[in-house]
């Protein structure tokens, strides 16, 4: 009888924790009472993060601080966008001037543990290789032994050339410059033989700010791994909770073939998943903190992840970057959404 009226007991205070709103934490918190949310974005990196003509910002990574604003708040354009260096980008996480990162940022160990942060699903794989220009006649990156080398500092970047180059018993002299855009003037200016970064960036680079994009070759080799996401600080799981499956919601978007010209017509729909999506079986934004509808606010005013791809680096726009690894899961790539469920 005891045994009976303690698993009473259990069933009851699981049901109540199941049925309870998820604790918010204290950026969930703060976003929510500034209104706004203070997203930290790269200085000026076409197709990643960039403002336009207009001053507006645009990009992939953009697009996933549009995406967390409209599940926060249905609305898009509640954002401050905070440029930020490569060297600026960690310490502005942890000291809360901005409530998180999406500035094309490799997820390592050592910034997952020691940095303290909490990486989102990667958002676009790439690898580090080569910028040169055609007139050197170098077509691969074996042949770049005594190159004189531009690169940032204090980036992944800067290490993988040192392994690389080490690795192969080559020499090299770096020129170590802060700024992205200074740094690519002076390998635009003849300052070096070859510029190494993330390829996609290199492409950004090449289209952005050669004078002639077909002077410029990005040699075949890939030296790293590189996947990108989106950071927040460690000790607020609310917050992360939301970064992350808003995400995943957009990847689960394009895989359902929803996007934001079309999700209205999927409304109704009998498929289970769709209907968690559309928030028509309520639940999930209630245990993340937001209204119902926070996916398909995401999907309406942002678009799924494919979408924000092709508009940002694919094949319609001046990167023209294949999808490759970005790809969804079925069609050869590494684009997967967890079970929104």
């Amino acid at each position: 009888m005891k045994r009976l009226s303690l698993w009473a007991i259990l069933a009851t205070v699981t049901s109540a924790t199941l049925a309870a709103p998820a604790f918010a934490g204290t950026t969930f918190d703060a976003v929510k009472a500034r209104g706004s949310l203070n997203c930290g974005v790269h200085t000026g990196l076409a197709g990643f993060g960039a403002p336009d003509d207009k001053g507006n910002w645009a990009g992939l990574d953009v697009d996933v601080c549009r995406s967390v604003a409209a599940a926060m708040f249905g609305d898009s354009t509640k954002v401050k966008y905070v440029p930020l260096t490569t060297q600026q980008r960690f310490t502005a996480l942890q000291s809360g001037e901005i409530d998180m990162l999406s500035r094309n940022t490799t997820i390592t160990s050592q910034r997952d543990t020691e940095l303290g942060m909490n990486f989102g699903p990667t958002n676009f794989y790439d690898g580090q290789g080569f910028l040169v220009p055609k007139k050197l006649k170098v077509n691969n990156a074996k042949q770049l032994n005594g190159a004189t080398v531009c690169v940032l500092p204090g980036t992944t970047t800067e290490l993988n050339l040192t392994d690389y180059f080490r690795a192969n018993k080559m020499s090299f002299k770096p020129v170590v410059i802060e700024k992205q855009d200074e740094l690519a003037a002076a390998f635009f200016a003849g300052r070096c033989d070859a510029i190494t970064s993330d390829a996609s960036q290199l492409a950004s680079i090449r289209s952005a700010q050669a004078s002639n994009p077909d002077d410029y070759v990005i040699l075949p080799e890939l030296i790293s791994k590189e996947p990108f996401a989106t950071a927040v600080r460690h000790g607020d799981d609310q917050w992360f909770d939301l970064v992350k499956w808003v995400v995943y919601a957009t990847f689960e978007a394009e895989e359902k073939g929803i996007t934001s010209a079309n999700i209205d017509s999927f409304k109704g729909k009998t498929d289970p998943t769709i209907k968690r999506l559309l928030g028509e079986t309520p639940g999930l934004g209630k245990a993340l903190g937001v209204n119902e509808d926070w996916a398909y606010q995401v999907v309406k005013q942002v678009g799924n992840y494919g979408e924000s791809y092709e508009r940002n680096v694919g094949a319609n726009s001046k990167l023209k970057l294949p999808r490759g690894l970005n790809a969804q899961w079925n069609k050869g790539g590494l684009i997967y959404a967890l079970p929104i469920r």
